[in-house]
């Protein structure tokens, strides 16, 4: 049986956790609170994070990372994606030597501008084959309920890719494998932004139309940055590119689309993180990396961009439309 390791107790990482023990594997959950830990580990529930799946037997938790790592086959980092170069400081040298780390998250590094991959590879000295890359329409609450979805497991090494796929798929879940980590990464942290900009139109009462228009050209910005740093553009049309942006758009269930909301109803960044429970969405952190490296690569992302200037210079969301919608007329 595979030894597997969740290091992250979100909604995500519970639910992942399910998905490896349906699936056959023997999994350990660190989580940071141990009132967490011994929730998962007692009564089968995570109590903060979708309280009513009942987890498998074969999932168990602790509150000591290295504990939950020790004897891992897979380790799975699904911490946010901000505080993971300074947990895998402390985390790296309890890895087992041919372990295969998995990424959940879905961010760019703030200052370095490093996909996770690349600060998964860098904090823990890992060569890059042997990080894999989990990304797609992924809402945690609809898998932890067994609605049926679909994933993509990147790699650079197609084995170890072919060895997640397997570990990880169950009736409910379906795995495919690629080795485009670029492309399924940035995918995966842009949409997070473009999420934050369909939310707030949302709010501001635009139809279908404008919405349409938010996730076809967050999509065209998106694979024009991926295609600058290397990505296969056909990676975008699939789950870990339009597949994962329409999910986190269009859903309710989506943290980055119900704070773009808020934002377009004109609540503060404080205001909205508060009435998130303390946790700021992702691309909200991760809009201003993003727009780094589309500097740094001579891309426009015009989305990312106005999304960046309403979280943190002050521009309100109805401007951002009007200068969105401003911008000259250009080919498709």
């Amino acid at each position: 049986m595979t030894k597997a390791a969740v290091l992250g107790a979100g909604s995500w990482g519970t639910a992942f956790a399910k998905i490896l023990a349906d699936a056959g594997c023997d999994v350990t959950v660190w989580a940071r609170r141990p009132a967490v830990a011994a929730a998962i580990r007692e009564q089968r529930t995570n109590p903060d994070y979708l309280p009513a799946l009942r987890l498998p037997a074969a999932v168990t938790a602790t509150s000591n990372p290295r504990a939950a790592i020790h004897g891992a086959e897979l380790v799975v980092l699904a911490v946010p994606s901000q505080t993971l170069r300074g947990n895998l400081a402390d985390w790296a040298v309890a890895i087992e030597p041919d372990a295969t780390l998995i990424s959940l998250m879905k961010g760019i590094e703030l200052g370095s501008t490093k996909r996770m991959s690349e600060v998964i590879s860098s904090a823990a000295g890992v060569p890059p084959e042997r990080v894999v890359v989990v990304s797609g329409p992924n809402l945690a609450a609809e898998i932890a309920a067994e609605q049926p979805a679909a994933t993509v497991v990147a790699c650079k090494d197609t084995a170890r890719a072919e060895f997640v796929q397997k570990a990880i798929t169950t009736r409910y879940f379906r795995p495919y494998t690629n080795d485009d980590v670029v492309g399924c990464e940035l995918g995966g942290a842009v949409k997070n932004v473009i999420a934050l900009a369909y939310g707030m139109a949302t709010a501001l009462g635009f139809g279908d139309n404008t919405k349409a228009l938010v996730i076809t050209r967050g999509l065209a910005e998106t694979a024009r940055l991926g295609v600058a740093l290397g990505a296969d553009p056909l990676t975008f049309a699939g789950l870990a590119g339009l597949g994962d942006l329409v999910a986190t758009c269009s859903s309710p269930l989506s943290r980055n689309r119900t704070f773009g909301e808020r934002l377009g109803r004109g609540e503060t960044l404080a205001q909205a993180e508060e009435a998130n429970h303390g946790q700021v969405a992702e691309g909200v952190k991760s809009c201003t990396s993003i727009c780094e490296l589309g500097i740094r690569h001579g891309v426009e992302l015009p989305i990312a961009d106005a999304v960046r200037r309403v979280c943190h210079e002050g521009l309100s969301p109805a401007e951002m439309g009007k200068e969105l919608i401003s911008r000259a007329p250009r080919p498709e």
